[in-house]
């Protein structure tokens, strides 16, 4: 059986269970990384560019931890997921960049994924993966067919509030685990840095230990992301900074929530903007605001200190000093 290996990083929490189902409808065993860990982030460190972001080396990490174990590996190049907008650029050069860091590497399965371009090119680079498994055209189209039909199962479960972890692993009957707390707060952030609990040091269990309802980019519907995105004066054309930018400022205009927790890396050039859009939207409707930054050597005390800092604020705040202005 021909072994596809999937690296548990970047495009992960988005597409995995896409991905999964079309190699396994073919016939193919797919494997992943194991969850990051020490291990995994110290060969990430070692085997990329010194520039690259934590999620960037983290991905690495995950290549080099089973390229040995694979057949192929499936990274794939993705430019555009929906008309007139892109992926980030770390995205769009990533299987370059790991063909030309990682050393010994099976071959790199690196299909695009242009939704600019017409429906047809999208489907020979869906064959032109497929047939890495099998060339019968027709169990790749229907293997195609039932991996879309399996992703928009995954994105009704996490517009329902469920986390990609828990949906991945069968964990399903956790929903509701972040209800009826004390406090909403808007957990904003990719989604490599929200959803890999190495990365933000388990952010959902320290925030969910503290009484406080997590709500995510993911729980807030399409249209209303739309709608949001199109009171801005000038287009976002990055997808994901849309679906971050657009559940903010539909959160914070609904008031339904006591402060916001952005979770980035270090270096990342779409937060740069993201951040400061979200912020100042924040601050017009006096909602607080915390910005975490991640790389390589961020501490876990730290981190915890920040969390527990703010969410002990926004309490004292609405208990106690209602009156004051978030930002001084």
């Amino acid at each position: 059986m021909i072994k596809i290996g999937i690296p548990r990083g970047m495009n992960y929490f988005d597409f995995f269970p896409l991905w999964d189902e079309f190699f396994t409808q073919l016939g193919a065993e797919v494997i992943t990384s194991k969850k990051t860990n020490k291990d995994i982030l110290n060969m990430g460190v070692l085997n990329s560019i010194d520039d690259a972001c934590l999620p960037v080396k983290i991905f690495h990490g995950h290549v080099y931890s089973i390229k040995d174990d694979v057949d192929y590996l499936f990274i794939p190049r993705i430019i555009s997921i929906q008309k007139s907008e892109y992926e980030c650029p770390k995205i769009l050069g990533l299987p370059a960049m790991v063909k030309n860091t990682v050393p010994d590497l099976p071959e790199i399965i690196d299909i695009e994924i242009n939704l600019r371009k017409r429906k047809m090119y999208l489907l020979k680079e869906v064959y032109r993966a497929g047939s890495k498994v099998t060339n019968n055209y027709i169990k790749i189209r229907n293997a195609y067919l039932k991996s879309q039909e399996k992703y928009n199962e995954y994105k009704i479960l996490l517009n329902n509030g469920l986390n990609p972890n828990n949906i991945i692993e069968k964990n399903s009957n956790k929903k509701g685990e972040y209800k009826n707390k004390h406090l909403n707060v808007l957990l904003i952030g990719h989604h490599y840095n929200l959803y890999d609990d190495y990365i933000n040091m388990n952010v959902f269990t320290k925030l969910n230990n503290m009484d406080v309802n997590i709500i995510t980019p993911n729980m807030v519907k399409e249209k209303e992301i739309e709608f949001y995105i199109s009171k801005l004066s000038k287009r976002m054309f990055w997808t994901s900074g849309k679906k971050i930018v657009g559940a903010s400022m539909y959160m914070i205009n609904e008031r339904n929530i006591d402060g916001i927790i952005f979770v980035s890396s270090f270096g990342c050039g779409l937060d740069s903007i993201l951040i400061d859009m979200v912020e100042r939207e924040s601050k017009i409707k006096n909602i607080p605001f915390n910005l975490i930054t991640l790389d390589e050597h961020s501490g876990e005390a730290g981190i915890n200190t920040r969390i527990e800092a703010f969410i002990d604020m926004i309490k004292w705040r609405s208990n106690d000093e209602d009156y004051f202005s978030t930002y001084g």
